[in-house]
């Protein structure tokens, strides 16, 4: 799977890091910004024992 990534992206090997570590930035973005609360609305709110 990496590999054949890699073999897509244009350029030389450091243009290739470039475009990789900005493929992995907007991956992490859109997992935390989109993702993530998508998901915790899906989830229940846990019970609050504090005080009792």
């Amino acid at each position: 799977m990496y590999g054949a990534i890699w073999r897509l992206l244009p350029g030389p090997v450091w243009l290739k890091i470039i475009e990789s570590l900005i493929l992995v930035a907007a991956v992490v973005y859109c997992l935390f910004f989109f993702v993530y609360p998508w998901v915790s609305t899906l989830l229940p709110e846990p019970g609050s024992t504090v005080g009792e």
